[in-house]
């Protein structure tokens, strides 16, 4: 397909869109701008209807079923934010949807689907079971099957994402978008290249779940064995044969984070901004830090905000811990009085405050005539962390750290 006809497909999913979805903010960050020398904005779909931008790709092309074809419905497979869309165009469109979701989906996004007016069916351990049980489903009742991201209508559907930073930002030079599958960074790379080709775009994957990045090293599509990272929006084991060929073409490369790069972002989205973005939409973020570059205008694509309170409750913990801000430990003590208050008052004397302490006389089988302490305290850093294990240890005590 030519960049013209690309150009016109992607204009024309933005005029079906219209009054459908919110052309999401374009945000300037001051603190991630003095952070990296450059001008760093980011274009917020996690401010998007159902929170994410895959509302777009499922509602293009679910608008375009024809009529006799829509009173047998749609069927998809996904784990979150595609369901939500597919839901979500479905009420609009007035057609029914099936979304076959893994088992251990979390119910917030379960509930979320289903608020919507859809179908959930729960059905095997991983998304990859919930995509062959919806092919199944599709054959045996005739219904459209909707895929997530391989689909040229629901990748100029995300394409439009392109269109919209492009017209509010035209002197862009740097586009960082993350990929799963690859349907947003192959339709937002499309139309962007066309119309700006001195623009740099890149995909950015998780170390753990490189589908892209191999797929092109390899010049085919090549299925992960297996999938490791915190970024689960994105955790696919292979992309499709659409978006790799497109991804070939117009996208200049793919940046890798590690899943302690994406806790980062997260952590400072959060500290810095006010912002939730779920691990998947802070990917983009996580790869300011990997550009060798200064004084150039970069926007990070911010794909998604659905992530659940016990998963932000764990990223900030674990962040916080990293940064030597939460210091955990455990020592062991003589069974005879005072031994606790001696611990408090070097931990006082410290200005460590104590979070939590647990006195145990019972988890100590090593020696039998000493108890385990394991405590929990704010600390201002390694520095101060240091400081703590150096003191206790001068006191005598064998200190190990938990986290």
């Amino acid at each position: 397909m030519s960049h013209n006809q690309w150009t016109a497909r992607i204009q024309d999913a933005s005029d079906r869109l219209d009054g459908i979805v919110d052309n999401t903010p374009l945000i300037y960050s001051s603190h991630f701008s003095h952070d990296t020398g450059n001008a760093v904005y980011f274009k917020t779909e996690n401010f998007q209807k159902t929170g994410a931008f895959k509302l777009r790709g499922a509602y293009n092309r679910m608008a375009q079923i024809a009529d006799d074809e829509r009173g047998t419905g749609v069927v998809t497979a996904s784990a979150g934010n595609h369901a939500q869309g597919v839901a979500l165009a479905a009420s609009i469109l007035g057609i029914q949807a099936t979304v076959v979701m893994p088992v251990a989906t979390p119910l917030i996004k379960i509930n979320a689907t289903k608020s919507y007016g859809a179908t959930v069916i729960l059905h095997g351990d991983t998304y990859d079971d919930a995509y062959q049980h919806a092919l199944s489903y599709q054959a045996a009742t005739g219904t459209t099957f909707i895929h997530p991201f391989d689909d040229l209508e629901v990748i100029s559907g995300q394409g439009t994402i392109g269109k919209e930073i492009i017209e509010a930002l035209p002197e862009l030079d740097i586009l960082l978008v993350p990929v799963g599958g690859g349907g947003l960074v192959s339709g937002i790379a499309t139309y962007v290249k066309t119309i700006n080709p001195t623009c740099k775009v890149y995909g950015v994957e998780p170390e753990g779940a490189l589908s892209m990045k191999r797929s092109i090293e390899m010049g085919k599509v090549t299925r992960l064995e297996t999938v490791s990272t915190v970024a689960d929006g994105v955790a696919v084991k292979q992309v499709g044969n659409l978006t790799l060929e497109l991804a070939r073409d117009y996208v200049d490369g793919i940046i890798t984070v590690s899943d302690y790069d994406i806790m980062d972002a997260f952590l400072m989205l959060i500290e810095k901004h006010k912002m939730v973005v779920e691990n998947a939409g802070a990917l983009s973020v996580a790869a300011l830090k990997k550009l060798d570059v200064k004084d150039k205008i970069i926007v990070s694509v911010l794909s998604g905000g659905n992530i659940d309170v016990v998963t932000v409750s764990a990223m900030i913990n674990k962040g916080l811990a990293r940064r030597g801000r939460i210091f955990c430990f455990s020592v062991d003590l003589p069974d005879t009085p005072g031994q606790l208050l001696n611990i408090s008052q070097v931990l006082a004397d410290l200005k460590a405050n104590v979070i939590k302490l647990d006195h145990n006389q019972f988890m100590n089988f090593d020696r039998f005539s000493h108890v385990q302490l394991q405590v929990t305290v704010e600390t201002n850093g390694h520095e101060h962390i240091k400081a703590i294990v150096d003191t206790l240890k001068t006191a005598g005590y064998e200190v190990k750290q938990v986290y």
